[in-house]
């Protein structure tokens, strides 16, 4: 593969780098600190017409499109007879291993050296396309005096960390120490070794730990969060940023983490929270400086549950008492946190499908269903307990009812985003199955209603992890929150437990807005003979006025999480005296997804729950609040999440 990649690669490996695109901040610009010109040298100032002319220069059409376009459709094609490959897998004649073994130097000397040409054209423009604003955002800030001030630590999402495998039994050996999840290794083991891939990520379905024999563990160290494959950057952006402004690996780390795993067994196998605990404590002894904390998707919901775990003296548990935070920690950094779960983190579990899956055409279906069932998709995410704590939190006080509707219901809809889950065609009830019986189905169902459906329904092994991890309900009085301090099924719920008595505490909400979200869904019976899920979303059903595509109904959030999930607590309800009884600061900065058309990853303001870390703005604030000058940084809303909070149903201490 590396030949491959050289030969593609070509004169591109010596051709001149491109400068990059202006920084386009939202926050305020700060101005010149005193003292900030004593090393000229140390700082780079960047001349605004030659930021417009770069600027220019990156919006102008790109020549070759044709060329590129038909190299795409080749290549497209070349991708149809892989696919087809692997269906023919079945085949005793067609041996896929022999794949392992091909050689690529040959391949590359039958093909047409336009072919050849094309591809390294391609891959200039595609590094041009990706490459936007490197180091330029930290340039821009460092410019300005920005340098590295207080130590910082990463909590990354849920797809950001791999997973290698340390198994030494017979079926590891091939995998030790290759990534299973995060790499093409994992692309491979799928595809050529799918029954011991699943035999490796699942954890086991009773304990919630590693199965016997198999070992997988959260890579270590920036690499196991800069890209989740070869050439799609998840933290690399950021890093590039931080770096620029003088951090590196004596005062930036990442705490990466196995997210399979429910958060109490984090600390049971990894001793995750106390290994955490102490890189803040060591951090903060060295540096004399507080520590800034960024955290992204389910990665604030961990963190979230740290703060908690660290001051209780509850056995195991981080024993640092009601001040460890106020002396630890500056600011809490919360991007696209799904402080409230998300909805499609509902059908992942209960049918093995979200968006993604229901809107594939009939052919891809097929291929799909043979090559990892909805039932096989739905085992999988089941028996990772730690994505199940990203089910919706609140219940109908949050996402509403058929009664009450939804609070972020919008003017002319058909249907209100409070009927959660629809049987299209039903009245009061419908049958599914549930293993040979025929289950009543009596409602349409709320959020509130789908948690204890989806447990009825599931096996026990599964309802007994999510119920002995997690809770989703509403705390109404301060009595509530402070009795549910000390009991760790609540501690990833804003609304059952209360922020660290911090009151020197700053927190910053950043997260993208204006992208289609999953929001409720169609479903119907599974009829199909083969699959052992009872119910399936109703792919059938399109209503494009309505927002309803595929059985999938869209609404308000970064594509990923809903607006209600990332702003609601920080815009409002952190707001109610007994969610923040130490009154912490809590800014909100709202990114309006406006991608690129020209970038594969949405350029530098895009809003995508992932692509949103190589933001511009972003890495701008984040370099702010990382230097020292986070009170320079001025909310900004562009959503209506403020008046949708106001129809939420939790109401303020009386």
């Amino acid at each position: 593969m590396s030949y491959l990649r050289r030969r593609l690669q070509g004169e591109a490996a010596v051709a001149p780098s491109r400068t990059p695109s202006p920084v386009r901040p939202t926050s305020q610009e700060p101005s010149s600190p005193d003292g900030a010109g004593e090393d000229s040298s140390a700082s780079v100032n960047i001349p605004i017409a030659k930021l417009n002319e770069l600027n220019a220069h990156l919006k102008r059409p790109q020549k070759g499109s044709k060329r590129r376009i038909a190299w795409i459709f080749g290549l497209g094609g070349l991708f149809g007879i892989l696919v087809a490959l692997y269906f023919a897998g079945n085949n005793e004649m067609i041996d896929l291993a022999m794949l392992k073994d091909m050689n690529f130097e040959s391949l590359m000397d039958v093909l047409p050296a336009s072919f050849i040409s094309d591809a390294q054209e391609l891959q200039r423009h595609e590094r041009d396309a990706v490459a936007y604003d490197s180091f330029s955002v930290g340039l821009h800030a460092q410019s300005q005096g920005i340098q590295a001030t207080n130590p910082v630590i990463m909590i990354p999402g849920v797809i950001s960390t791999g997973l290698e495998s340390w198994g030494t039994m017979e079926n590891s050996r091939q995998y030790f120490r290759k990534r299973l999840w995060g790499s093409w290794s994992m692309m491979r083991a799928l595809v050529l070794d799918k029954a011991s891939w699943k035999h490796h990520i699942m954890l086991d379905k009773h304990t919630g730990l590693d199965p016997p024999g198999i070992k997988l563990r959260a890579a270590q160290g920036f690499d196991a969060t800069d890209f989740f494959i070869t050439g799609y950057w998840i933290w690399n952006k950021i890093l590039e940023n931080l770096a620029t402004i003088g951090y590196d690996p004596s005062n930036a780390f990442t705490a990466a983490y196995d997210w399979r795993l429910s958060y109490s067994n984090l600390e049971v196998r990894d001793q995750y929270f106390a290994r955490l605990k102490s890189h803040v404590e060591t951090a903060r002894h060295i540096q004399n400086k507080k520590v800034v904390l960024l955290s992204h998707s389910m990665g604030s919901q961990v963190l979230y549950y740290f703060f908690h775990w660290v001051e209780s003296n509850g056995e195991g548990h981080g024993h640092g008492g009601s001040s460890w935070v106020e002396n630890h920690i500056d600011s809490w950094i919360n991007i696209s946190g799904c402080m409230l779960g998300t909805a499609k983190g509902i059908p992942a579990v209960l049918s093995g499908e979200m968006k993604d899956t229901a809107q594939l055409n009939a052919v891809a279906v097929y291929g799909l269903e043979k090559f990892l069932s909805r039932h096989e998709r739905a085992e999988i995410f089941r028996a990772m307990p730690g994505i199940s704590s990203m089910l919706p939190i609140g219940g109908d006080a949050v996402w509403g009812d058929a009664e009450h509707g939804a609070p972020d219901d919008v003017p002319g809809q058909n249907t209100t985003f409070g009927r959660f889950i629809t049987f299209r065609n039903s009245t009061s009830s419908t049958k599914v199955r549930g293993g040979n019986d025929a289950i009543p189905h009596v409602k349409n169902l709320t959020v509130g209603d789908t948690l204890p459906y989806l447990l009825e329904h599931s096996e026990p092994w599964y309802r007994t992890l999510v119920s002995g991890n997690y809770s989703h309900g509403v705390a109404h009085s301060r009595e509530e929150v402070e009795a549910n301090q000390e009991d760790p099924r609540r501690w990833i719920n804003p609304l059952e437990t209360r922020l660290p008595l911090a009151p020197s505490l700053k927190i910053y909400c950043f997260y993208g807005t204006g992208k289609p979200t999953e929001r409720a869904y169609f479903y119907r019976p599974d009829s199909d003979p083969l699959t052992k899920t009872n119910v399936t979303i109703d792919t059938a059903y399109s209503v494009y006025e309505q927002a309803i595509d595929h059985g999938v109904v869209m609404g308000e959030g970064d594509g990923t999480v809903n607006l209600l999930s990332t702003g609601y607590m920080c815009t409002h309800g952190w707001h109610i005296d007994r969610y923040n009884p130490a009154g912490v600061e809590i800014k909100t900065v709202e990114m309006k997804h406006e991608p690129d058309r020209f970038s594969p990853r949405g350029g530098p303001n895009t809003g995508d729950h992932v692509d949103i870390l190589g933001r511009s703005s972003l890495n701008d604030l984040i370099l702010r609040v990382a230097g020292g000058k986070g009170e320079q940084i001025e909310e900004v809303i562009t959503s209506n999440i403020k008046e949708y909070a106001k129809k939420v149903r939790i109401w303020h201490d009386e």
